[in-house]
């Protein structure tokens, strides 16, 4: 009898990924983690996405108290996730003020206590109570006290700790480092009144970072307050990305072009028009007006606030900013 064909690959690896996830949350109900042994099974693609993992599993009177967006929870998630393995003891072995990155983009954690002699180690501050929890293949779980970040209710941005540029970061060679300043611009724009294109760009941004892992430096132009976020995910993330050029062009850049030159935004295959309104010579962008120019730079990123946000063509409909303004339905990238 001839032997069966050798599985897929790739399906041999969510199987294994699958056993990992099974097992690893049995051992976290044991101990009486059960919300994060719950999401586990359920969703294992969220801490198990590379070859590596170690799981900072938040204990459950912790859990009891986050209320946040399903999109907000899979970044908290992420973010109590390092895609390295990591045993309790190369924890204790690693200088006091170490940073270890985790699966959200541009957020550390920090080693901020290590006792040799005790064998204790605190992370942002927070002890791991239940070190070595789960120890198989490429996985390693711990449990901790309480969540590594505050998460601010309305945004739900986390408040990560800042590595000096002498500390290196506890990374795998092949993860990506992200060149542009995503988390000021988010930042930049919310504190700046344009708290509903912030809102989708943080939203998607996972998506971008996966598409545009290279991107040096952007050009954002900001509509106001209207008819963005509520719209169903897939014409979200093309709102967003409609609105973004992978380069960096100045006020005087655009007023620089050849006249009606069109640039690349970051939907494939799309433009956007740049010209002059023949009426009030304003420079327009897709026959939208720049009403703030150069609003907010730096010398990876410019934003410019416009008069409203550029129509946006999705399954032969045209959608315009006239939509209204809810994050009921946003949901993870």
């Amino acid at each position: 009898m001839k032997n069966s064909a050798p599985k897929n690959p790739l399906q041999l690896g969510h199987s294994i990924k699958h056993d990992l996830a099974l097992n690893a949350s049995r051992v976290l109900r044991i101990h009486g983690f059960n919300a994060i042994a719950t999401l586990l099974q359920i969703s294992p693609e969220l801490f198990l996405s590379g070859p590596e993992s170690t799981i900072f599993a938040i204990q459950d009177s912790a859990m009891s108290n986050v209320s946040v967006p399903p999109w907000v929870m899979k970044q908290l998630l992420q973010y109590h996730t390092s895609p390295s393995k990591l045993p309790m003891q190369e924890l204790i072995n690693k200088p006091h003020g170490s940073c270890l990155t985790t699966l959200v983009y541009d957020k550390n954690l920090m080693i901020t206590k290590n006792d040799t002699k005790t064998g204790s180690v605190e992370i942002n501050s927070v002890l791991i109570s239940h070190p070595d929890m789960f120890l198989e293949g490429p996985v390693s779980v711990h449990g901790i006290l309480g969540l590594f970040s505050d998460i601010d209710q309305d945004w739900g941005i986390i408040q990560s700790p800042v590595c000096n540029s002498n500390q290196a970061l506890d990374s795998n060679p092949n993860e990506r480092r992200d060149m542009v300043e995503w988390a000021r611009i988010v930042q930049l724009l919310s504190s700046n009144g344009f708290v509903s294109f912030a809102i989708g760009l943080h939203s998607v941004l996972n998506g971008i970072l996966q598409d545009y892992a290279d991107l040096s430096s952007v050009t954002i132009f900001a509509p106001p307050n209207s008819g963005i976020i509520s719209s169903p995910w897939p014409l979200l993330y093309k709102i967003v990305r409609s609105h973004i050029l992978p380069n960096r062009f100045t006020y005087l850049d655009l007023t620089s072009l050849p006249k009606n030159n069109s640039l690349r935004n970051l939907v494939p295959g799309e433009h956007l028009q740049i010209s002059t309104n023949k009426f009030s010579r304003v420079l327009t962008v897709n026959e939208v007006e720049i009403t703030l120019p150069d609003i907010l730079s730096s010398t990876k990123f410019v934003i410019h606030g416009i008069s409203r946000a550029f129509e946006v063509h999705s399954d032969g409909h045209t959608v315009s900013s006239s939509c209204t303004i809810g994050l009921a339905e946003i949901q993870p990238a």
